[in-house]
């Protein structure tokens, strides 16, 4: 469900359904609340053979949004520590493959490959940046934290978060826009 907020950003609820992720566009400030799943490259490379076969995943992706962070550990009384996105690039050999079977969105940092904005496109996706460096600020907004697979990755683990007005913006939209392209745009000579 996707709301507009006193300040104009967009309040967005997991799960995502087709119409939320259309009536997103590039450059949309947006306040998740709901749940975020997490994985890195090690989690990905384990959930890539399931889906090769076929199998079932530990994890319904369908309407949900994968955060590719590796917390760091909560000092006491905290739910997590620093929480900030990595490079979403590194994810994008998998990140069809997650589209296909009903993933809706990722949040990362820096740009995605064409095979990536492409599939964003065809299976109605959207890729949130989230601010590289303020992993702390970002651990403010988890409400609860739990691991769900993987535990023996340690940091990369599959974890369900629960937030609760995550910032992020949207980067590249279901309609093939590109924040970044965009924005070198705006200012070329």
């Amino acid at each position: 469900m996707v709301k507009i907020g006193p300040d104009g950003s967009k309040d967005i609820t997991t799960p995502l359904s087709d119409a939320d992720v259309e009536s997103l566009k590039s450059g949309d400030r947006v306040r998740i609340t709901g749940v975020l799943y997490t994985a890195r490259d090690a989690a990905h490379g384990r959930l890539m053979p399931l889906i090769e076969r076929g199998e079932k995943l530990p994890i319904d992706v369908r309407g949900q949004i994968i955060y590719y962070t590796g917390p760091s550990p909560a000092r006491p009384g905290e739910i997590v520590g620093s929480i900030g996105p990595t490079t979403a690039s590194r994810m994008d050999k998998y990140t069809p493959a997650l589209l296909k079977l009903g993933l809706k969105g990722t949040i990362g940092k820096g740009y995605r490959g064409q095979a990536v904005k492409d599939a964003l496109r065809q299976y109605k996706g959207v890729y949130f940046g989230a601010i590289g460096g303020a992993g702390a600020v970002l651990s403010r907004f988890v409400k609860k934290l739990e691991i769900v697979a993987y535990e023996d990755l340690a940091t990369e683990a599959i974890r369900r978060l629960e937030v609760e007005a995550f910032p992020a913006i949207v980067v590249n939209d279901c309609h093939g826009n590109d924040l970044y392209q965009e924005g070198m745009k705006a200012y070329a000579r």
